[in-house]
């Protein structure tokens, strides 16, 4: 008996694109997706979601038991943010147990979760749009690792502790790192999982 062959992919979400193929909006077509990126196989789906301002490690795959064991709350993603200020080490301490964010069913109080303060800014491709310079003041970054994925979750939360996110970037799912990826860039590979 033949075993089906499933294809996936390491994308580098570039900053400005949709987390998906066809686009559902009427009013804007304009949107970039992401089938404009590579040449992906039919049935191709992304693996959870990144809204469109944010960027960074996005898997993709024609194999639905995949994605679900990804999605899943056994699977950690990391996230680098750079937010709005210098971030206080209390307002850490609150990320790491948890806040309460308004999701579309109401009120929800996040996981605890590993959040530090990166001592340098992370080495990241130049982001399609400028963020903004020092003369609005100075900016830290964070790292979070999460394992639930709400509605734009790691921007609430730091938002709720006084600390906007401006640029949103996830680094790791699971044993997979962006390392060196380039915005755009897609890398074939045989598994996801190890």
């Amino acid at each position: 008996m033949e075993t089906k062959q499933y294809q996936h992919y390491i994308l580098f979400k570039p900053y400005g694109y949709l987390s998906q193929f066809v686009s559902k909006q009427t009013k804007r077509t304009n949107k970039k997706m992401l089938g404009t990126l590579f040449d992906f196989p039919e049935n191709t789906m992304a693996i959870g979601r990144l809204d469109e301002p944010s960027e960074g490690l996005l898997l993709l795959t024609t194999d639905g038991k995949t994605s679900e064991f990804i999605r899943s709350s056994k699977i950690e993603k990391e996230y680098y943010a750079q937010v709005d200020g210098i971030v206080t080490d209390e307002a850490i301490e609150l990320l790491k147990n948890g806040v309460e964010i308004s999701t579309e069913t109401g009120l929800y109080k996040t996981k605890p979760c590993i959040v530090f303060k990166l001592q340098e800014p992370p080495k990241l491709p130049e982001r399609a749009k400028k963020i903004r310079d020092e003369r609005h003041g100075p900016t830290s970054w964070i790292s979070i690792t999460l394992t639930e994925g709400k509605f734009r979750q790691v921007r609430k939360m730091t938002a709720i502790v006084g600390f906007p996110t401006l640029r949103l970037v996830r680094v790791r799912i699971g044993h997979i790192h962006i390392e060196n990826m380039q915005a755009g860039e897609v890398i074939e590979v045989a598994n996801l999982i190890k």
